[in-house]
């Protein structure tokens, strides 16, 4: 008879560990075991408590990003309209467009630069 490295390994685990659940963090938990492939419950809870990990996102420079895109949207808006009725486009305009991308791509590298951080 074969003895599987797992079941040497449950042999040398003497400390257990209980918790409490309700029934609809019970099926997620089905959920998400059945969607990793693994078949044994326990397997599953120690994989996720000793390798699994926790992100704590902080959406500040995205929401200031929305914040940016969305004034030089309003700006490109009224300077559209103010071209389409009487056909003038001035370079302060032009300006104001440029300075308006210029701050949206610097908030972009600033989030592409925390997301390239993030380590597992």
């Amino acid at each position: 008879m074969k003895v599987r490295g797992d079941i040497i390994a449950n042999l040398q685990r003497n400390i257990m560990q209980n918790f409490r659940i309700n029934e609809a963090e019970r099926d997620l938990i089905k959920e998400k075991m059945k969607a990793s492939g693994m078949r044994n419950k326990e397997g599953y809870f120690r994989k996720m408590v000793l390798g699994g990990y926790i992100l704590r996102l902080d959406f500040t420079d995205v929401r200031e990003m929305t914040r940016l895109l969305s004034n030089a949207t309003n700006n490109l808006n009224q300077i559209a309209k103010r071209v389409n009725t009487d056909g003038n486009i001035f370079a302060s305009d032009i300006k104001d467009i440029q300075d308006d991308y210029e701050l949206l791509w610097e908030q972009a590298k600033k989030i592409l630069l925390s997301l390239a951080n993030i380590q597992q």
